[in-house]
């Protein structure tokens, strides 16, 4: 079977909810990322045989298949397709999964994987709120409620769960959260992220357009102090996890661009990363969260590797419990855990995350002149993918 290899890699920086990118349409933002693709890797726009792209709330202007919207909205031409994926927050990780299949395959030899999210114009939870509103119904059906009965399924609580359950205190993860500030502050400052970030036009909520251009996570908090983090108030009464443990709601898109052997050959560039493992597994719906622990542990043996063989880790920041409770399952490296800082910092753009992780893992595994990246993320519904790259 042929070799998947990442040859370019692009996202925005991220926006805070109401901030630089709320004017923008998603449609648009994702086309900003595609565009930067073409050019970052110079190969022949109707070279790209499909574009598979995540996305999480995919109602609104997020509907109607948004990846053909965003190859629309983009500089490709009408003759290449898109199609739209909903692996919650693990989306465009997915979508990367499938791209990498699909050239490994020889079906395809060189695709888009990429995701968005604008949190400010279509909100989290809008894709249930709405139709319930309407009196449209749940997605919870009868066979589900007698599988689970009473359990309200939420991110909030599997969050707590997996604190309580590896004996993460508050204030463990108060420390975590100011050390993802305090790496995100350290390497925007250290121009770490330059490479990685399209620079696009700073559009507020009401229409401005400042000419001015958007090079730096918003979410970053340059003045995050141990004690300010500590005084936000818990999320629940009695327990562990605050707006401050958690990630940041985000605006925001990424993607990479997949090719095999004969894609390299043929469009003549120059291999960035190889995929070295795949997977995703289910886990239990109810804490939810706890997904990537197993799901690493059954990845690492399926690659015939240990968590030592790994240079760097993204595990995505949803909530401060999760890379916690990762490293102690797995006894990682806190040092190689999210170098650059994680979502508490940087934010979470949903459907986004996966190809912004990944663009950061490989750009901080070419800094840091290491070998192999691995990245996770848990994911609504109890899963977890798991993608191990070997930078080239």
């Amino acid at each position: 079977m042929a070799e998947a290899y990442i040859v370019a890699t692009a996202r925005t920086a991220g926006g805070r909810r109401g901030g630089k990118l709320a004017g923008w349409h998603p449609a648009d933002l994702a086309a900003q990322v595609i565009d930067a693709l073409m050019a970052r890797s110079g190969i022949d726009p109707a070279a790209v045989e499909d574009v598979i792209l995540g996305c999480v709330s995919q109602v609104g202007e997020q509907a109607t298949n948004i990846a053909r919207n965003a190859v629309l909205a983009s500089g490709l031409p009408e003759s290449v397709p898109g199609t739209s994926i909903d692996r919650q927050c693990g989306s465009s990780q997915q979508a990367l999964h499938f791209a990498a299949q699909a050239v490994m395959s020889g079906a395809m030899d060189a695709v888009i994987a990429a995701g968005v999210e604008s949190m400010t114009r279509v909100p989290m939870f809008t894709p249930n709120a709405l139709p319930a509103k309407a009196g449209l119904g749940t997605y919870m059906s009868p066979a589900m409620q007698r599988r689970y009965p009473g359990v309200e399924f939420s991110q909030f609580t599997g969050a707590e769960m997996i604190a309580k359950n590896y004996g993460l205190e508050k204030d463990a993860l108060d420390r975590y959260a100011f050390e993802s500030h305090r790496r995100a502050i350290a390497a925007s400052r250290a121009g770490l992220f330059n490479d990685e970030i399209v620079p696009i036009e700073i559009r507020l909520a009401d229409g401005t357009a400042s000419g001015e251009l958007h090079t730096v996570d918003e979410g970053i908090r340059f003045e995050a102090t141990l004690e300010g983090i500590a005084g936000v108030k818990l999320i629940a009464e009695g327990g562990r996890c605050t707006a401050a443990t958690a990630s940041q709601i985000c605006d925001g898109a990424s993607g990479v661009l997949v090719v095999n052997e004969r894609g390299l050959k043929a469009l003549g560039v120059k291999p960035l990363a190889r995929i070295h493992h795949m997977s995703v597994m289910g886990h239990d719906p109810v804490i939810m969260l706890e997904a990537p622990l197993p799901a690493t542990q059954r990845a690492l043996k399926k690659a015939g590797m240990s968590i030592d063989d790994i240079d760097l880790y993204e595990v995505n920041e949803a909530f401060a419990p999760v890379p916690l409770a990762w490293l102690q399952a797995l006894g990682a490296d806190p040092a190689k855990l999210n170098v650059n800082g994680g979502a508490i910092a940087l934010g979470h753009p949903l459907g986004a995350s996966g190809t912004k992780l990944m663009t950061t893992l490989i750009s901080a595994l070419g800094q840091r002149g290491k070998r192999y990246g691995l990245q996770t993320m848990c994911e609504g519904g109890g899963m977890a993918n798991v993608t191990i790259v070997e930078r080239l």
